[in-house]
């Protein structure tokens, strides 16, 4: 990964911008500058000045903080984020929204802008040289094409990380935050799970955002456990086997994970694991739990030992 560059470090003291979270100001600026909204991008920005509100209070926020916001747009959560927070790194794909995020947030002085695509930056050194390597939060109204990735490589990176607060299309936090035995539950529900408390705290429709979607949102938080929910030996195996079991959801476990040519895990060896959990060997992966999968995957390996 490229090192993160400053681009723009915001922001000269001076007058502030009026409040972008009222419409009228947004559809200024946005015309102001011929602004067009790519959808390569995802771009779809906030206008109602309660969810922006409920999205920093949802963050639970303090001047202690740090918090990294990726993707700003044209700055309006920027704005109440650099309100509640000690320090605002916002990370910018868009060189388009550079000129404009330099006007809307004239006047803070603790924000910094950096033009780069988030899953190309360094955000360990980005927390070691704005939060001197200590824990930072993470607010975002994500792109629904990029939300997974970001999310999973967040923490797959181990980034030192308290919360992450973000929007996402409604069905993908419901997926999120979802058991087993029910039809959005998959391999991004356990991940999740695995590393985060997750929370929806408010449902958004589409009218609150401009241009408008097409499918409502909601706002996720993702509260980082302190201690890891399940004790598992291999954590990789773990989620090769869940990422089997739902790649064919419909089959069993045993033949789920027999037919992943990327896991060495035999018929023989799994069915093995699921008789000493006192599991049916019929059983499906969309059945079991976050500890089962762990425990099952312990067995595995104990089995290879």
């Amino acid at each position: 990964m490229p090192k993160c560059k400053e681009t723009l470090s915001i922001i000269r003291n001076g007058e502030k911008m009026p409040d972008l979270s009222n419409p009228k100001y947004t559809i200024e600026i946005i015309k102001k500058y011929e602004f067009a909204f790519q959808k390569k991008f995802g771009q779809n920005f906030l206008i109602d000045a309660h969810v922006v509100d409920k999205i920093i209070r949802s963050a639970m926020l303090t001047k202690e903080d740090c918090v990294l916001e990726i993707g700003p747009g044209i700055g309006t959560m920027t704005q109440a984020l650099a309100k509640a927070a000690g320090k605002v790194v916002a990370v910018e794909i868009d060189k388009n929204l550079i000129p404009i995020l330099e006007e809307t947030l004239q006047g803070y002085s603790n924000i910094s802008v950096v033009n780069e695509d988030i899953l190309k930056v360094d955000i360990k050194e980005l927390a070691k040289i704005y939060n001197e390597g200590k824990p930072i939060k993470v607010v975002a109204n994500l792109p629904y094409y990029i939300t997974t990735p970001i999310i999973m490589g967040l923490f797959e990176s181990k980034v030192p990380l308290e919360s992450i607060t973000v929007m996402v299309q409604k069905e993908v936090a419901d997926r999120m935050q979802v058991g087993p035995g029910t039809k959005d539950y998959g391999a991004l529900s356990l991940a999740v799970q695995y590393y985060a408390k997750p929370e929806i705290v408010a449902n958004v429709p589409p009218n609150c955002f401009i241009p408008r979607p097409k499918v409502g949102s909601a706002v996720i938080r993702l509260t980082k456990h302190v201690k890891c929910p399940v004790q598992v030996a291999e954590e990789g195996l773990m989620f090769q086997i869940i990422r089997a079991a739902f790649n064919q959801r419909r089959k069993t476990l045993i033949n789920a994970v027999g037919n992943a040519a990327d896991i060495k895990v035999s018929k023989e060896e799994m069915a093995q694991a699921l008789t000493m959990e006192g599991l049916p060997i019929t059983i499906r992966g969309e059945a079991l739990t976050l500890g089962q999968f762990a425990l099952l995957t312990n067995h595995v390996v104990k089995q290879k030992e």
